[in-house]
């Protein structure tokens, strides 16, 4: 559900590989469709590429005309192959309720389907007051504008693209597979090897006072 209730700012954060380390959900959901289709997925291939939209990737398994199928098949048995093997990745929990404890409110964009992310969050009792999926660069761009995103986190080239058009500080973590000159080359401003950095870095950036229950 969407909340609208008053914030000092909008924080974004990508999900994949970010907050959430998907790929045991990913990498279940493509074994079972290949299995449920007969065609073959290299899924350790599919999984390095985690960031990317599930059709997109599917493009490269599946002709056209199935694609829409296949992605359907996977939505729908995300919750059965792996949502609990998915674990937060480390600071992630942390980093949240450090953008909360400071007045933020907390937007999760991501390309996977709205209500599987939102399983992820739930799971890992990660709060987010908005959840906004099956967002690519140019469409996460459009939702961090939307939301007037001050800040948006993220592992991944697109996600310090989508920051950039949105006007917001692109913020990159070393946590996927793009490394630190990458992201830096793709327009992020503030480079973290970890959200584990994160709180600290926000209380040096917002200059305020820290909370006393910011890591709670």
């Amino acid at each position: 559900m969407n909340h609208f209730t008053p914030h000092r700012f909008t924080i974004g954060f990508d999900l994949d590989l970010t907050l959430v380390d998907t790929r045991p959900a990913v990498r279940a959901a493509y074994r079972a469709l290949s299995a449920a289709t007969g065609v073959y997925i290299d899924v350790d291939t599919a999984v390095s590429r985690v960031d990317l939209p599930m059709e997109q990737e599917l493009r490269n398994w599946f002709p056209e005309d199935q694609v829409t199928r296949a992605r359907d098949v996977c939505v729908a048995d995300c919750p059965r192959h792996g949502v609990t093997l998915s674990p937060a990745m480390p600071g992630a929990r942390e980093a949240v309720a450090a953008a909360r404890a400071m007045g933020g409110r907390v937007l999760v964009t991501t390309a996977r389907h709205s209500r599987n992310a939102l399983l992820h969050l739930d799971h890992l009792r990660i709060a987010a007051d908005v959840v906004e999926g099956s967002l690519w660069t140019g469409s996460r761009g459009v939702a961090l504008r939307h939301y007037g995103a001050a800040f948006h986190v993220g592992d991944h080239i697109g996600d310090m693209h989508a920051a950039r058009a949105a006007g917001a500080l692109a913020v990159g973590v070393v946590s996927g597979f793009c490394g630190a000159e990458a992201l830096r080359s793709a327009g992020a401003q503030v480079i973290l090897p970890g959200l584990g950095h994160f709180p600290a870095w926000l209380h040096g950036h917002l200059g305020g006072a820290w909370p006393a229950d910011a890591n709670q």
